[in-house]
């Protein structure tokens, strides 16, 4: 982390009238005398319960140590695992990107193309077995949610069952992208992309272009997030071309371009669409 840290210099802050939340970007320098800019507003939110299914647009959501939180729902509390114990995303099964993810009453709905709705209790029962699983190579404890649950996913995504697991995001709470940088992505490209095949959890309006640059992403950017369908090319082609990092970052992203920005949680409190986005150096 170190190598990112010492390029970083400056950081984001959210914060809306009387909300208790400032959410800075996770690597940054420290210097003596800070600087405030209001750069933009919040123009989205997003919180995906299960991990690379479809995300659920929020007006307001809770920030909190692990991410968002809106009612009973966390962001990527839920993920999908093979039998063999290690976790799948839409990389290996794009059409992961199509199930619908609902909640009410205690339960988390699953809904899908073809499919008739699966109902699972938020509070699975004790009875359900724990378990050790492999995410990213990482060995996570999760509980399983049920025969009915595997049936569901197995008969959609061919060969997988679904588990209960403690919140699982990747590296970072928060993923952060701006309006900007997705319209200057689209202008390159033929076939314009949504922000959703990017999966942020909180968009920027009103910021220049790429003033958050430090996540490498991958080929999960290539799935299209109305059909499910991988194309392994673009956006990422595109992204490459004039998005990779610094010779000095090499090691760290190889050739995975910068698109986005993790972020890590402050202050834990509301946000919403609307709240004033803040650039503070240093």
């Amino acid at each position: 982390m170190e190598t990112l840290s010492k390029h970083r210099t400056l950081l984001i802050g959210l914060a809306g009238l009387g909300a208790a939340v400032a959410v800075t970007w996770l690597f940054m320098s420290k210097r003596k005398k800070m600087h405030v800019r209001k750069v933009g507003k919040i123009s989205q939110l997003f919180l995906y319960p299960v991990k690379s299914c479809k995300g659920i647009p929020l007006q307001e959501a809770e920030c909190r140590d692990y991410g968002l939180k809106y009612g009973e729902l966390s962001d990527r509390h839920w993920l999908v695992v093979k039998e063999d114990k290690v976790h799948v995303t839409a990389r290996q099964e794009p059409s992961m990107v199509l199930i619908t993810v609902t909640c009410d009453k205690g339960y988390l709905t699953l809904s899908a193309p073809g499919m008739d709705k699966l109902d699972i209790p938020l509070k699975l029962p004790t009875r359900n077995s724990i378990f050790t699983c492999k995410v990213h190579g990482n060995e996570v404890m999760g509980r399983d949610c049920g025969d009915e649950a595997s049936r569901w996913i197995t008969k959609f995504l061919k060969n997988v069952q679904m588990y209960r697991l403690v919140a699982y995001p990747d590296l970072s709470p928060l993923l952060l992208l701006s309006d900007a940088s997705l319209e200057d992505l689209n202008s390159k490209l033929e076939n314009k992309v949504s922000i959703r095949n990017f999966r942020p959890n909180i968009v920027v309006s009103g910021c220049e272009p790429f003033a958050e640059k430090l996540v490498g992403r991958c080929i999960l950017t290539t799935v299209d997030p109305d059909t499910g369908i991988i194309n392994m090319k673009e956006p990422l082609e595109t992204m490459r071309s004039y998005r990779l990092c610094d010779t000095a970052d090499k090691e760290v992203y190889k050739s995975s371009p910068l698109f986005g920005q993790f972020v890590r949680i402050q202050k834990k409190g509301m946000i919403k669409v609307g709240d004033p986005v803040y650039e503070i150096s240093y």
